[in-house]
């Protein structure tokens, strides 16, 4: 096994699923539009994001400025393994994300 340095870790990249269910509309459809410069929509309020560490710190930042707690808020932040990210079944045709997704 080799050791990780530095810049694989800071290049290393995780499959993650972010759910949200935000009470107000506005808010709900601001997070929406922000967060598609983090991943690709896969439901109205569930996103698939391949991010480095630095990427998920930031989007997490940008979430937490959209979510208001006290109406009820809630984001939900799932880690896939590849295995697992694999082994996703989906009834459509959206295609399996396969890198970072950022618009700019």
């Amino acid at each position: 096994m080799r050791p990780v340095k530095q810049n694989d870790t800071e290049t290393a990249k995780s499959f993650i699923v972010v759910a949200y269910d935000i009470s107000d509309d506005k808010r709900r459809a601001r997070l929406h539009r922000k967060l598609k410069k983090y991943g690709m929509g896969v439901q109205y309020s569930v996103f698939e994001c391949i991010l480095t560490q630095k990427q998920i710190t930031e989007m997490k930042k940008m979430i937490d400025k959209h979510v208001d707690k006290k109406q009820g808020d809630r984001i939900r932040y799932y880690f896939l393994c590849l295995a697992c990210r694999n082994r996703i079944e989906a009834t459509d045709a959206l295609l399996q994300q396969d890198a970072t997704v950022v618009f700019v």
